[in-house]
């Protein structure tokens, strides 16, 4: 589809009836992105929107009136939302729930996801050099971070993967282009502090994933 089809699908639809004034267009907005769990589609908007709405420059507007407060509204992938503004985000670490850490493999699996997509599982297996395993792309597409594509029209017809809006709404990203460093890991509580296996005198056993991933390896990934 178009990016021209795409913009008369999400355009407001012609009417006989005279549209809400700009102002009352806002408060709409507002109301339905202060009441939405997920992000909003601008194209959900205007079929929730009285005919004749628009919600595209009404987000616009609002995007306007919300710079400097303690909220803000922006943009996740396609959608939008309200979001506390990022230099308040301590103000609710008493109110959130602890993050269960990923495992190295999982970590790798999702940085190049995010960098490659779509990928398939042999292209994922080819970068990293070391096989997926099942419960590694389980426990992803559990957490609703990655999801299935389409299928490559090639022999077999593999299935791929790509990252999802959740992916981008937990770490504030508008698209994937722009990924989390490792920083942004650790304060995140998926990426523990301490040193690779090996480096530690007596650590010869590690991990079980010692040979795929190191915090090195790892800031190649997610560092620029």
């Amino acid at each position: 589809m178009s990016d021209e089809t795409e913009a008369r699908e999400d355009a407001p639809a012609e009417t006989l009836f005279e549209a809400p004034p700009m102002g009352e267009q806002e408060r709409m907005v507002e109301a339905i992105l202060f009441a939405s769990a997920e992000p909003v589609t601008v194209r959900d908007l205007n079929n929730r929107m009285p005919h004749g709405a628009d919600a595209a420059e009404a987000l616009v507007h609002l995007e306007k009136r919300y710079e400097g407060r303690g909220v803000r509204v922006v943009r996740v992938g396609d959608a939008w939302a309200i979001r506390t503004a990022p230099d308040l985000g301590f103000l609710m670490q008493k109110e959130t729930v602890e993050t269960k850490k990923l495992s190295r493999a999982a970590i790798e699996t999702l940085a190049i996801i995010a960098y490659h997509q779509p990928v398939t599982r042999a292209e994922i297996e080819e970068i990293r050099g070391v096989s997926v395993s099942r419960g590694t792309v389980d426990q992803l597409l559990e957490m609703e971070w990655i999801r299935f594509g389409r299928r490559r029209m090639t022999p077999g017809r593999p299935v791929t993967f790509v990252v999802t809006q959740d992916f981008l709404d937990h770490f504030g990203l508008e698209s994937a282009r722009d990924l989390p460093g490792l920083k942004e890991l650790r304060s995140a509580g998926l990426l523990e502090s301490r040193p690779p296996p090996g480096t530690m005198p007596g650590s010869g056993e590690g991990d079980p994933d010692a040979e795929e991933e190191t915090d090195e390896g790892q800031s190649e990934l997610f560092e620029d």
